[in-house]
């Protein structure tokens, strides 16, 4: 009891932002948080590899043709088509394989929100102590409601891969827009666990990220970050989900209790 004061007291003195440094310790201190973030990295690293795999396969037998054979070259314009061409190939492999990523986490995000939305309510549990308001405990509604917000947020995910592959052609201020999408796009994700507790709606999720931007960038920029790198991206997210469930849990709690 203590020790639960303890951390209370701590986190509601930073309650104006709890750093990510906060939020490790935090899940670090606590063995069942910790075991259960294991186990919901070897599910998610498992179903978005998979995911992945059948996803570029798919995106290699649709497009694969496009750049099969460069254009010939005969001449100084000729030349530049060339270089343009294999610019366009590099450009292609990166965003495909990006969107490829999303799409296959998407699913594995969906498979295990129920996992995630458990891992977030133990730590607000923790974190909040005696303070903790319970609402309906484990039912097989809750978590059917549970897989079908994850849904929710998957098919937005869907929506939002499409718009940053056409956004990421714009020269210049295309990227900086995917950039951002992906960074807000992440925090809706995460803020979806804490949120779904509560039965919020979908709508209300996003109000909460458009509402709080300047938190939101702060949420979703890491794991954006993460995801734009290639192949490691799976390895990463999966092993970090967790944590930034947590990261999130703690800053959105704190952020309820300011309001």
């Amino acid at each position: 009891m203590q020790t639960t004061t303890s951390e209370n007291t701590t986190s509601r003195r930073r309650a104006g932002w709890i750093p990510l440094t906060f939020s490790t310790s935090f899940l670090l201190r606590h063995v069942k948080l910790l075991a259960w973030s294991l186990l919901l990295v070897l599910v998610t690293g498992l179903l978005t590899w998979l995911g992945y795999q059948l996803a570029v396969d798919l995106i290699g037998v649709l497009t694969g043709h496009f750049f099969q054979q460069a254009p010939a070259v005969t001449g100084i314009r000729s030349w530049f088509l060339v270089q343009g061409w294999f610019v366009l190939k590099i450009l292609f492999l990166f965003v495909s394989r990006m969107a490829a990523f999303y799409l296959a986490f998407l699913v594995a995000y969906c498979a295990t929100t129920p996992g995630y939305i458990f891992l977030s309510t133990a730590a607000e549990k923790i974190y909040a102590g005696s303070n903790f308001q319970v609402e309906e405990g484990f039912t097989v509604a809750g978590v059917i409601t549970d897989l079908l917000e994850g849904c929710k947020i998957g098919a937005v995910g869907i929506l939002v891969t499409v718009v940053a592959l056409f956004a990421n052609f714009i020269p210049v201020v295309g990227q900086v827009i995917v950039f951002l999408i992906y960074t807000f796009y992440s925090a809706l994700m995460f803020v979806d666990y804490p949120a779904s507790r509560h039965r919020w709606s979908l709508g209300r999720k996003i109000n909460w990220v458009r509402k709080n931007r300047s938190r939101s960038f702060r949420l979703g920029v890491l794991p954006a970050l993460i995801s734009m790198i290639p192949l490691l991206n799976i390895f990463f997210m999966a092993l970090l989900f967790p944590l930034f469930t947590v990261h999130t849990t703690l800053n959105f709690v704190a952020r309820q209790e300011q309001e």
